[in-house]
């Protein structure tokens, strides 16, 4: 059973740094939420390491920018992993060919396809048609709003040439204030489910903790999978995921699943219980909200 908290502080002194979610646990895509970027500040101001650990399908530098603009200051994390770079490390590795049919909002993804200088002989890639694609690359529905399903026709076409489709972030959806929005997880699950290839690189998958990892070594390498604590409001992603590599998990209610917890302040216990039962998932502890 998890064990329910009011405030990170009751256990973050048992852990050296923090895997912390984004969207749903230290802003709601419009705003920082105070308490979460407090107590992400006092985490840090006693010696704590947060590394944010994101599914955006944006560079770290992308997300960073974001952060600014939501209210989250510098102060409140060490460095960022974001699926977005995961998965443009395979994209340029030649993941899913040269020529790629884009999915998403050109104006909000382009970053995805800036030069990757990390490595040494980058595939170069062109966006084309689907007809003329070798693959694709998808960092979100074209509209957020409307049923994956519209895409069926194209992942038919898709299937039949034999295309991987890159998902550059596994969310099936997320919370912008108050609006549920579609993501690219949504997609890569219908092509995967009528029968083409989906390529995951963000949240639950191992390639962002392994990025997470070497960000988190680049500050200090003598840190333990037992003293890393993952925090996000996924229960198929940060906490299937955290449970996956071996980490503890803080499972934020209030997010994705505040009404299937009941959650107001702090999450309904039996609500709680059964909610994680039927999701098949063990959050080592869970709170309502970060703070």
């Amino acid at each position: 059973m998890t064990q329910i908290i009011t405030a990170l502080s009751e256990v973050s002194s048992q852990y050296d740094a923090l895997f912390v979610d984004l969207w749903g646990c230290v802003h709601n895509g419009v705003t920082a939420y105070p308490e979460a970027v407090a107590a992400l500040q006092d985490y840090r101001r006693k010696g704590g390491i947060v590394v944010l650990v994101t599914n955006s399908p944006k560079p770290r530098a992308g997300v960073a920018d974001q952060l600014s603009q939501f209210g989250v200051p510098d102060d409140a994390y060490d460095t960022i992993a974001t699926s977005g770079d995961s998965a443009r490390s395979a994209m340029f590795c030649g993941a899913v060919g040269e020529k790629v049919y884009f999915m998403g909002e050109w104006q909000r993804d382009a970053g995805f396809f800036e030069p990757l200088k990390l490595l040494d002989n980058p595939v170069e890639i062109t966006r084309v048609p689907l007809a003329e694609a070798e693959g694709i690359v998808c960092c979100g529905p074209f509209d957020t709003m409307a049923d994956p399903d519209v895409n069926r026709a194209d992942f038919l076409l898709a299937k039949q040439k034999g295309l991987k489709l890159l998902c550059a972030n596994p969310d099936i959806v997320v919370d912008r204030g108050e609006v549920r929005e579609w993501c690219a997880g949504a997609l890569a699950k219908l092509y995967t489910e009528m029968g083409g290839e989906s390529l995951y690189f963000g949240k639950p998958h191992p390639p962002i903790y392994d990025l997470a990892r070497r960000r988190l070594n680049a500050i200090d390498k003598d840190i333990e999978d037992s003293q890393i604590l993952a925090i996000g409001d996924g229960p198929h992603t940060d906490i299937s995921g955290g449970m996956g590599e071996g980490i503890d998990t803080l499972f934020i209610t209030g997010g994705l699943a505040r009404a299937e917890t009941k959650t107001t302040d702090q999450p309904d216990p039996q609500a709680l219980s059964d909610y994680i039962a039927r999701e098949a998932v063990a959050p080592t502890y869970s709170i309502g909200q970060l703070r």
